[in-house]
Parts: C-alpha cells; sequence; structure tokens
C-alpha cells in the first residue's frame, strides 16, 4: 500500500488506464493541492473531465495545464476538442492555430482550421 502513497500520479493514470474515471477523479482531486504546479497532473485531470463529458472543468485543467507548460501540443489538441463540444467555434480556432504555430507541420490542426474557418 506504500506505493499508492509514493506514487500517487502512477495511481491515477492506472486507474484511468482501467477505465475507472469516477474513482480517478475522486483520487485525483485529493492531489490537488500537492500537485497544483505539475502539468502533467493538469492534463490527467483536464483529460477525466472530458472523458466524463465535462468540458468546462475540463478546459479549466487544460488553461491551468497550458500556463504552466505552454508549449504542450496533446493539451491544446484536447482543449481544441472540448472547445468544440461545447460549439465554441472561436476558441477552437484559437487553439488549432496555437498548434500550427508550434508544430507547422500538424495536418490535424490545418484540416480542422480551414473546416472551422469556412463555417
Amino acid at each position: 500500500m506504500t506505493g499508492l502513497f509514493s506514487y500517487p500520479k502512477r495511481h491515477l493514470k492506472k486507474l484511468v488506464k482501467n477505465g475507472d474515471y469516477v474513482e480517478a477523479l475522486e483520487f485525483g482531486k485529493s492531489l490537488a493541492e500537492k500537485f497544483s504546479k505539475d502539468p502533467d497532473y493538469m492534463f490527467m485531470m483536464g483529460s477525466i473531465y472530458f472523458i466524463l463529458e465535462d468540458s468546462k472543468k475540463a478546459i479549466l485543467y487544460f488553461e491551468k495545464a497550458l500556463e504552466l507548460k505552454h508549449d504542450d501540443i496533446e493539451t491544446l489538441t484536447l482543449k481544441t476538442n472540448a472547445h468544440l463540444s461545447l460549439q465554441q467555434k472561436d476558441e477552437s480556432i484559437e487553439c488549432c492555430r496555437k498548434i500550427i504555430k508550434l508544430d507547422p507541420d500538424n495536418y490535424e490542426a490545418h484540416g480542422l482550421l480551414e473546416k472551422l474557418e469556412s463555417v
């Protein structure tokens, strides 16, 4: 049982990997204070909320992750998807542009941006 407390992020990842999202969310919330400056923790929590279809909360965590690590394309991609699920076109476009700035060859972001701008 000591491993659980020695490596809490590893345990959180395992819960997510096993599909125990509600348990992962509760466990993750208990780690909030300890990992408040950890972009990986923020990404994981945002991902859990996104999987559980709470895009508003997911975006809050993705934004915190990006404050700590601005160049994380994976976080920007999930943030884009969360905005899309809330039908927030302008925010999705902004995320796509940030992805392209970081990775000019990102064909997914280019394609989505083209689609969003043509609507």
